[in-house]
C-alpha cells in the first residue's frame, strides 16, 4: 500500500472499476504474501550506507500503543524495521541484530538519548569484541541528525492513520512489511528498477 486508504476504501474503489473484492478479502492478501514478498525484494535491495539513523515510533495494535524499531541511512534509505511489544533493551538489540544480519555492520549508528538503544549497542560492541578485524560501531546521540527518521515515521504513520490501528499484532507485523516495501521501491532501492514506475518495479518481483 503506497497510499493513505484503508481496506474499505480499497473495496470501495474497487467496485466502481467493475471488481468486488471484500475488504478482509485485501486484508488476509496482504497478511498471506508480505512475508514472501519481503523476502523477495530483499534479493534485490541496494547496499545501504554504513551510516545509520535509528528510532522507534509507536503503532497501535489492539487498541495499546506497541513499538516500532526503524533506521534509515543518511540519505534516506531504509535499512530495516522491526514490531516490538515492549521498548527495552532486548527488543532495541533484537531489531540491531536483525538489521545487521541483512545490511552488514554500521560503522556509525545516531540515536536519540533512549539508554536502552544505546545499552543494545554497547552489548553488541561488547560481543564482538574479540572478533579480529571487528570495528565497535561508532554510537552518537544527536538529536538533529535524527531529524531523516522521524520524518520518515510520519510518510509510514500518513499510510496507517485511516486503518484507526491493527485488530492484532501478527496482522500488524505483515502489514506494515508490506507498506516499508513499497515505500523503499519508491525510494528507488531496488536493483533493476531504473526506468520502471513504482507498480512496474513490484510486479517485476512479485510475478
Amino acid at each position: 500500500m503506497a497510499y493513505p486508504l484503508s481496506y474499505r476504501n480499497l473495496e470501495e474503489i474497487a467496485e466502481e472499476r467493475g471488481y468486488h473484492v471484500d475488504h478482509s478479502t485485501l486484508n488476509r492478501w496482504v497478511i498471506n504474501y508480505a512475508p514472501e514478498l519481503e523476502k523477495e525484494f530483499h534479493k534485490k535491495k541496494r547496499p545501504v550506507n554504513r551510516r545509520w539513523r535509528m528510532d522507534e515510533t509507536y503503532i497501535k495494535v489492539k487498541g495499546e500503543w506497541k513499538y516500532f524499531y526503524r533506521a534509515v541511512d543518511k540519505e534516506g534509505n531504509t535499512i530495516d524495521f522491526l514490531l516490538t511489544a515492549k521498548r527495552d533493551t532486548k527488543a532495541a538489540k533484537r531489531f540491531f541484530k536483525k538489521a545487521i544480519k541483512r545490511n552488514g555492520r554500521p560503522e556509525l549508528v545516531n540515536i536519540d538519548k533512549s539508554g536502552s538503544n544505546k545499552a543494545a549497542l554497547n552489548s553488541i560492541n561488547k560481543e564482538d569484541s574479540d572478533a579480529p578485524k571487528v570495528e565497535p560501531i561508532v554510537i552518537r546521540q544527536c538529536k538533529y541528525l535524527n531529524n531523516i527518521i522521524e520524518q520518515d515515521h510520519r510518510n509510514i504513520k500518513r499510510i496507517t492513520r485511516p486503518m484507526l490501528g491493527f485488530k492484532n499484532f501478527h496482522s500488524a507485523q505483515k502489514t506494515l512489511a508490506g507498506i516499508e516495501i513499497m515505500k523503499m521501491i519508491k525510494k528507488g532501492q531496488m536493483f533493476g528498477g531504473d526506468g520502471l514506475s513504482p507498480a512496474g518495479q513490484f510486479y517485476s518481483f512479485a510475478a
